[in-house]
Parts: structure tokens; C-alpha cells; sequence
């Protein structure tokens, strides 16, 4: 139920409109002055605030720019037998929300502040969404307690509150996004858009487009302007994930981007000053790749002014059950499950394992786990054959049959699987096996395989 706050100095108007407005199913509180509005407004928090223009000692303008801003400006609606032009414009120029003649008109009224209603109901869902994404991305509920997580975490909170440019490094599946992410919401940029790029996952003739936008006429089919992502990301963070894939060309211009804060639309001559953070990630050796000619050695050094290393999950086994009742919990409530826990039997064989995948493969395991657990506790059967199958893949408890193997066969199979796990989503099938898209592809197509999900892959 919506808080009303209805501020006059006549006290029959007062009641008319608390009549009318509990009649709507509204909660209405009344004021007779300016000051006592004030007073009000500190006790109650209205949602919606009905004032009259001329009034003693504080008037509705004055009294809309006293207005608390936190968490957010309540709309006010200004109520005046005096209709002229400029005191309407004064009002709406003060943050008035609208602007009533009197004698009021009941059904424009209601109209009125039901609309009043719904912005503060947007604006309240609002602040709840960006609450959950902070609770959720909260630096201190980053999972883990080893040295190496605390380092990292110690780190982020650090660099959170600044617009400092941070390089992200660690295997794939080590959580470089979830890092990103908590960076982000713990920065004042938070209510402005974070935005997550894989730069393995787009093909190099359409990197710089996506990123940069373009005019139409740019290339073939370029129709309308498009705005890229560093200009839509404009005030917020964006994240490079797998910098280390870009091409040179879109290096060069990411360095520019950081330089000089702009970037220019594919097929324009303008620059467009941008107010954005950067922050990378790779899983890649950028220092080898420098001395491969990969990859640019200016751009690296813009690029690592804040390094975060994330250890693989191989060493921080400590925090494995703590990850493990995570994901437990998270997977409970998608299937409606009541696991409590897993068993000793049943930790000990996931601490055995090495976990190349690392975080994102064990939360795969969990999760399959959860599923098909019959009893209060995970154990040693739920987890058996899907560790079997990841011995399978592992190369040091790979059992070579007397026969001999095809290991061209061995390797279709993989990314077959692979992108049938991936449903023909070749950028994520390349993660699972630990590839960036262009090895990916370059090996799918060597070996001549066709996809089970062509419309999903990249012509």
C-alpha cells in the first residue's frame, strides 16, 4: 500500500483529498503547513507527496527542494488555485513530478498519483535489483579463505572504490568474471551497466563493430547507425574477457580507448568521449605472447597497472568444501532438493582430482550430484561415474589399450562432445576443452566435421 502525504493550509481541501485517497486504498497522512510537511516527510518516508503551491512560512517549491534525495527523491505533485505559466514551469523545474490546477479534478487526480505510485514502485524494484546484484557480488562473500583467494580479495577491494584499469589472470573457469563483477558493484559505477565481452567468442571481421559501434554505410549491409558496447557500457564497467585473442588492429584501438577516452564509430571521423573502466582477463601467458608478436607490449602495460591472479582450483583444496555447500545450497533450491552436505568418502575423491575445468567444472559436478542424490547427503555414488569420466580425459590416468589408439578419432569424438554439451555453441564448447574459439574452429574444420546445430555456429 502506497504512503500519501497530503500537505494545504485549508483543512477542508485536507479532507476531501484524505477521503478520496483512502477510498483508492491508499495510506493518507495529512499536514497543514510547509514545516510540519517536513516533519512529516523525516517520520514517515511518504511515497507520493501532495502540496499545495502557496502556503505560510515554506511554500510547495521550497518545500520540493528540501525533499530528501536517499534512496530516491519522492514524487511530488503541486496543487495551486494559482494557474499561471511561470509558477508550472518553477515547480517542474524544482523536481515536481506534475502540476494541479485546483479545484481539482477527482478522476485527474487519481490519474495523477497512480501514476506517481507506479514510478516510486519502479524505482523501489529497482533499488532491490541493484541491492541483490550488490548482496550477490558482495567482494566479502567471494567463496574462500587459502592465501592465494585472500590476496586476490584484498586486492579487489582495494582497486574497487577507484576507476583504475585491472588485469584479471587465471585458468579458465577460475571465476576472472565473478571478479570483474564484484569489482564493479562495489564501485560507484554500480548502478551503471556492467558489460561482458568474450573476445574469443566473435569472429575477427565483426570485433570492432560490436565493440565500436558503426555508421550506416560503414560496410556491406551497414543500413542504420549501431551503437557498439564500450558507448552503451557509457559511466559503467566493461570487461574484456580473453583479451589476449583480440586481433591487433582492435589492440591498437582499445589502446586509443584507454589513452585517450574515446572511440570512434566504424565509417565516422568523430570522436566519442566515453567515461568507462576497463577490466581484462586472459588465461593466456600476455609476456609469451608479447615476445610471439601476438599481442602488443604498450596495450600490456596500460593493461596490468592492477594485476588480481586467481589460483587455479588445484590449489586452494582448502576451500573446496566451502565451494561444494555452495553450490549445494544454489542447486537445492533450482531442483527443490533438501541435500545437506556430502559425505567424507565423497569430498576426498573430488579433493583427489586436479580439476582442469576448475570452479566451473566442479559446480558442474556438484550440480549433476544434487540431482541425482537419493539420500540426505552426497556420497561416493552420485559423484562416481562422473569422476570417471573426467580420469577419462585426464592424460596421466589414461590407461593406452593394446590395441593402440586413433588419436584423430580421439579428438573428433572431444569436440564432438563438446559441442553437443554446448548445444552447437562452438565459443563455449572451446571452453569446456580449454581452447580459445579460433584453435576451436581450426580444428573442427581440419578434421571435417559437421555441426549438430548449425544455425548456433559462425558462418
Amino acid at each position: 500500500m502506497a504512503v500519501i502525504l497530503v500537505i494545504d493550509d485549508e483543512p477542508l481541501q485536507r479532507d476531501i483529498l484524505k477521503t478520496i485517497l483512502d477510498d483508492e486504498g491508499y495510506e493518507t497522512h495529512t499536514a497543514s503547513s510547509g514545516e510540519e510537511g517536513i516533519t512529516i516527510i523525516r517520520e514517515i518516508k511518504p511515497d507520493v507527496i501532495l502540496t499545495d503551491l502557496k502556503m505560510g512560512t515554506v511554500d510547495g517549491i521550497e518545500l520540493i527542494g528540501s525533499l530528501p534525495e536517499e534512496p530516491f527523491k519522492p514524487p511530488a505533485i503541486v496543487m495551486t488555485a494559482y494557474g499561471t505559466i511561470s509558477s508550472a514551469v518553477e515547480a517542474i523545474k524544482k523536481g515536481a513530478f506534475d502540476y494541479l490546477t485546483k479545484p481539482l479534478d477527482k478522476d485527474v487526480l487519481l490519474i495523477t498519483v497512480k501514476r506517481a505510485v507506479e514510478k516510486v514502485e519502479l524505482l523501489k524494484e529497482n533499488i532491490q535489483l541493484q541491492k541483490a546484484l550488490f548482496d550477490k557480488f558482495k567482494i566479502e562473500g567471494i567463496i574462500g579463505h587459502s592465501k592465494k583467494m585472500v590476496e586476490a580479495v584484498e586486492i579487489m577491494k582495494k582497486v574497487s572504490s577507484s576507476n583504475i584499469t585491472v588485469l584479471v589472470l587465471g585458468e579458465s573457469g577460475t571465476g576472472k568474471e565473478l571478479a570483474a563483477r564484484a569489482i564493479h558493484y562495489n564501485s560507484s559505477r554500480r548502478s551503471k551497466p556492467f558489460t561482458a565481452v568474450n573476445c574469443a567468442a566473435i569472429p575477427d571481421n565483426l570485433i570492432e563493430s560490436e565493440l565500436f559501434g558503426y555508421e550506416p554505410g560503414a560496410f556491406t549491409g551497414a543500413t542504420s547507425r549501431s551503437i557498439g558496447l564500450f558507448e552503451a557500457s557509457n559511466g559503467g564497467t566493461i570487461f574484456l574477457d580473453e583479451i589476449g585473442d583480440l586481433p591487433a588492429l582492435t589492440q591498437s584501438k582499445i589502446l586509443r580507448v584507454l589513452q585517450d577516452k574515446e572511440i570512434r564509430r566504424l565509417g565516422s571521423r568523430e570522436s566519442i568521449k566515453i567515461n568507462v573502466r576497463i577490466i581484462a582477463a586472459t588465461n593466456k601467458d600476455l609476456e609469451k605472447e608479447i615476445a610471439n608478436k601476438n599481442f602488443r607490449e604498450d596495450l600490456y602495460y596500460r593493461l596490468k597497472v592492477i594485476t588480481i591472479e586467481l589460483p587455479p582450483l588445484r590449489e586452494r583444496k582448502e576451500d573446496m568444501p566451502e565451494l561444494v555447500d555452495f553450490f549445494i545450497t544454489k542447486y537445492n533450491k533450482e531442483f527443490g532438493k533438501r541435500v545437506k552436505g556430502i559425505e567424507e568418502s565423497a569430498l576426498k575423491a573430488l579433493r583427489e582430482y586436479h580439476w582442469p575445468g576448475n570452479i566451473r567444472q566442479l559446480e558442474s559436478v556438484t550440480e549433476r550430484a544434487v540431482l541425482m542424490c537419493e539420500s540426505a547427503q552426497i556420497c561416493l555414488k552420485d559423484i562416481k561415474s562422473e569422476l570417471r569420466f573426467l580420469q577419462g580425459k585426464d592424460i596421466l590416468d589414461f590407461d593406452l589399450p593394446d590395441e593402440g589408439i586413433n588419436v584423430e578419432d580421439l579428438e573428433k569424438d572431444l569436440l564432438k562432445k563438446a559441442m553437443q554439451k554446448s548445444n552447437g555453441v562452438a565459443a563455449k564448447a572451446a571452453k569446456l576443452l580449454g581452447m580459445s574459439y579460433k584453435t576451436f574452429w581450426y580444428r573442427w574444420e581440419k578434421l571435417n566435421l559437421h555441426s549438430p546445430k548449425k544455425d548456433n555456429l559462425p558462418k
